[in-house]
């Protein structure tokens, strides 16, 4: 099934054919792009392809968790069926603006489609099956297909011509489909050829005919069942693209430093090994490369080179920081994690296929961790029992700092037993050189036996009731809040439990949801 989106792309290129690109989600050409950049939206990515000057733009993808825009001069019809291949939150388009001398880099020919069936098979389910894009009366074979390479009104990939005794009123039907735009290709005609009533009405059954590309720059060729096999030769560089994921706290990169101890993505064509490893942290991520040989260029952020970049001259150990916040380098974050792309680049103008591009990426621990502490003695009298410790037991996930919670006095010292109307500070921190930030919401004070409980923060981070227990204010990496002690009736003990939030970038003042 395909259906007809309205979309507006901003720029003069667009043509005016019934549609101007072809769009399959979740999918993408693997390692075919000529360039990589960033888009603030598919439709900025989608002109960008309409004002390719350098290149014809076959093809865009955007990704629409990065926003990294890829274009490139191949199509599916140019690569191997199985570099098409699923790409989860990535958009694949063809451009349907191609005029006629861009569909082909070479000659387009037209021949009989070899699938699988028989030409009778094939025929007949085109003939129920297509929904003909154009219908004409032709005098000939010929005139059929130049129609199909000369229409304006769609980008024609296929025809059924159906000749007749009358001279001139030959059927010749023209689609924008072919057997590649089928997910299962040609195995499409092969699973329902068994299934066709093929009926003998004595009139001629017609030809189906697909177009291609002879004599490609790329030298595609056809395989027995119309696929297209790898161009073993690309004409314009291509960028490759490797991936980095760290946890905070974490430090992994390639090991070694010669080129018999990389994989044959560590290294470039000019013999230059790459050791890439980062470092999380509260404001920013810290990629840090080292080199098998000198290193002569510079590193910068994808789509922010001119704002965001470190310029080498000869060095084999180097490093860029990308904040976490602002748009100097466009690092990107959804649900605490932050993301970056990173290219190492050997000329200071152009990009080649020498160079490198790195997706880096810090993962911050964001879930909600439960804190449950006490006893907190509170009696009528003033009795300090120096052996009545605080009790703790904290429960929290590797990847996030435990958090460290006090009750303190007005003499600075941590308290033990108070007595109601006795000013504290509750605190709670972590330590002060981790990357994360804390704040604290469904915080309940509790009865040794459970049976009495009071909010004192609800669930978005605000205080309850402010004249009991005020809201936290954040102290560095602390969070505090300045009280006077209280109990239940009849109780002298409490336990406070409080429901702790980790969150990245720690220095944006904390502040209760409203």
């Amino acid at each position: 099934m395909y259906y007809l989106v309205k979309t507006n792309v901003r720029t003069e290129k667009v043509c005016n054919r019934l549609w101007s690109f072809e769009r399959f989600p979740n999918k993408m050409l693997r390692a075919y792009d000529n360039v990589a950049m960033f888009s603030s939206n598919r439709e900025n990515c989608l002109a960008a392809c309409l004002n390719e000057r350098r290149f014809v733009c076959r093809a865009a993808e955007f990704n629409s968790i990065t926003f990294q825009c890829h274009l490139s001069d191949a199509d599916r019809r140019t690569v191997a069926v199985e570099e098409f291949v699923d790409a989860p939150g990535i958009d694949y388009f063809e451009n349907a603006c191609l005029d006629v001398d861009q569909v082909c880099s070479g000659v387009r020919t037209y021949d009989i489609a070899k699938l699988g069936p028989s030409q009778d098979i094939i025929t007949h389910y085109v003939d129920l099956n297509y929904y003909p894009d154009k219908e004409l009366l032709v005098s000939s074979k010929s005139e059929c297909l130049r129609a199909c390479t000369m229409d304006r009104d769609f980008l024609c990939r296929s025809v059924l011509f159906k000749p007749t005794e009358s001279i001139g009123q030959n059927s010749c039907s023209l689609y924008h489909v072919d057997h590649v735009m089928f997910p299962d290709g040609a195995q499409i005609f092969k699973s329902m050829s068994s299934q066709l009533p093929l009926l003998d009405t004595g009139e001629t059954v017609g030809f189906y005919m697909e177009a291609n590309c002879a004599g490609n720059s790329t030298n595609d060729s056809l395989s027995k069942f119309g696929a297209v096999t790898k161009r073993p030769v690309l004409t314009t560089s291509k960028i490759e693209h490797r991936s980095t994921t760290k946890q905070p706290g974490t430090n992994q990169g390639l090991q070694g430093l010669t080129k018999e101890g990389y994989d044959d993505g560590a290294c470039d064509s000019y013999g230059v090994c790459y050791d890439v490893s980062i470092q999380c942290t509260d404001q920013k991520i810290i990629v840090d490369v080292k080199t098998s040989r000198p290193f002569h260029g510079r590193i910068y952020a994808m789509g922010r080179s001119e704002t965001c970049n470190t310029a080498v001259k000869n060095g084999q150990n180097f490093k860029l920081d990308l904040p976490l916040a602002g748009q100097e380098c466009n690092t990107q974050s959804m649900g605490g994690v932050y993301s970056n792309t990173v290219v190492l680049q050997h000329h200071n103008v152009v990009l080649t296929k020498a160079d490198k591009v790195y997706n880096v990426r810090c993962t911050y621990e964001t879930s909600s961790k439960n804190i449950s502490f006490g006893m907190m003695p509170v009696s009528d009298i003033d009795m300090r029992d120096p052996d009545n410790g605080l009790a703790q037991q904290i429960t929290a996930s590797p990847e996030a700092p435990v958090p460290r919670i006090m009750i303190f006095g007005v003499d600075g010292n941590e308290a033990t037993t108070v007595r109601i109307g006795d000013k504290l500070t509750f605190k709670i921190e972590i330590p002060g050189n981790t990357p994360y930030g804390i704040f604290a919401r469904s915080c309940v004070a509790m009865a040794k036996d459970a049976r009495s409980t009071f909010e004192i923060i609800d669930d978005r981070g605000c205080p309850v009731d402010p004249a009991i227990f005020p809201r936290f204010r954040q102290v560095d990496t602390a969070l505090e809040s300045n009280y006077e002690a209280f109990r239940f009736t009849g109780k002298l003990e409490l336990w406070y439990i409080d429901r702790i939030k980790y969150r990245a970038n720690l220095r944006s003042d904390w502040k209760a949801t409203l």
